[in-house]
């Protein structure tokens, strides 16, 4: 397949911005674009000329009757907890969604919602409306804490629940405001867990940081669903909406929603919104390498690694954790160009086998912070051995 038949692959941020009377989205944020993605034929089957007889009853399966009411009174229960935000900036105005998480006042959201606005509106369910304060924000997560004034009644706070628990096909419910739609109830399911996204923060070198332990879903959500929840059918938050996968834009300039969504999971909320809420600010931790989100057959021949799990070690900042611990990069010009090989194969981490970069990502961000240390297990050389690495901040 050439490469005008392939598409590429794009992550759009969920809030809307509005500059003057047109409605447009926010920047596009390319995830691996230099990789496109094949696009496998449509498969066509034949429909027999010749339909079964119909029923003359409608068959009402109990499981899907169930479920119906189940939504019905999840929303009815938890849609009063989230909130539309409606806020101006140097941009603009724009628009995005929140939840509520205490009777303080406290709602949660997007860092790419909340920075760098100049007034913010917190429309709730019931009809009141306030204005809101960002008190804290966190870019490498893409959460923020805004602070409401209001009447302890009018608040609705949501549950975080253990995204650690949930189960790839597990039903979920995303409420929001897609387009300003205002308490807009989407359904799906957990589609994947442990997916690795781009900070928000750039690097010395203009590249990003990874954001990890990410939940992928089908459940529909669209720009201004930004910092809404991802619930389950407990009414339990499980993740946090951050963006979509879009397969570029249609002739009008619009994103083209692939059905795609991702969502902060609850765990890396539940570390970091307490910081925010106390310190305006939350510290994430630094290894300083770089490895490859996959890594194909072809790859892993070229580098000549003993076997296809693991995260391989492209490279290590010099000065940085991983490099003053003795982990090392690629240094050796492979039969590819760009490809380098040498570097370790991190297999497990403290203990715990991974198949891939993202795995240690995730376990990372969720279970460590900067000052603690981590130990790798790595293959160099045909050998097995242990690496300590004292984990540092980002900056």
């Amino acid at each position: 397949m050439t490469n005008q038949n392939k598409l590429r692959t794009f992550f759009f941020l969920l809030s809307i911005i509005v500059v003057g009377t047109a409605c447009s989205l926010p920047r596009v944020v390319s995830l691996n674009s230099d990789q496109p993605t094949d696009v496998p034929s449509a498969v066509v089957q034949e429909v027999p000329t010749t339909l079964p007889p119909q029923s003359s009853q409608t068959v009402i399966v109990p499981e899907y009757a169930a479920l119906e009411g189940s939504l019905e009174a999840l929303y009815e229960q938890y849609s009063p907890g989230v909130v539309s935000l409606q806020y101006t900036s140097a941009e603009g105005s724009g628009q995005g969604t929140g939840f509520v998480i205490d009777k303080e006042g406290h709602i949660v959201t997007n860092y790419h919602v909340a920075s760098g606005i100049d007034q913010l509106e917190v429309h709730f369910s019931s009809g009141l409306k306030v204005y809101g304060q960002v008190i804290g924000s966190d870019m490498d997560s893409d959460l923020a804490v805004i602070k409401v004034d209001v009447d302890p009644d009018e608040l609705v706070p949501l549950t975080l629940g253990d995204s650690n628990l949930i189960k790839v096909g597990q039903t979920v419910v995303a409420i929001g405001n897609p387009y300003g739609l205002s308490g807009t109830m989407t359904v799906g399911v957990v589609s994947a867990r442990g997916r690795v996204l781009d900070s928000m923060r750039q690097t010395a070198a203009g590249t990003y940081y990874s954001s990890g332990d990410t939940i992928q879903t089908d459940a529909l959500i669209n720009p201004g669903n930004s910092g809404g929840p991802l619930l389950n059918l407990n009414g339990e938050v499980i993740g946090v909406n951050r963006a979509i996968q879009t397969a570029g834009l249609s002739t009008s300039g619009d994103a083209i929603n692939t059905g795609i969504g991702f969502a902060i999971s609850s765990n890396i909320v539940r570390k970091v919104v307490p910081s925010l809420i106390e310190k305006g600010s939350y510290a994430y931790p630094y290894l300083g390498m770089t490895s490859y989100s996959s890594m194909s057959l072809a790859m892993i021949e070229v580098l000549e690694l003993p076997q296809s799990t693991g995260a391989y070690v492209s490279s290590v900042v010099q000065g940085g954790p991983a490099d003053v611990a003795g982990i090392r990069g690629g240094t050796v010009q492979s039969s590819v160009q760009g490809l380098f090989k040498g570097g370790d194969l991190i297999i497990a981490v403290d203990g715990q086998p991974i198949k891939d970069f993202s795995e240690l990502m995730s376990y990372m961000v969720v279970n460590k912070n900067p000052g603690e240390t981590i130990t790798f297990t790595v293959i160099r050389n045909g050998q097995t051995l242990d690496v300590d690495v004292l984990l540092g901040y980002r900056e």
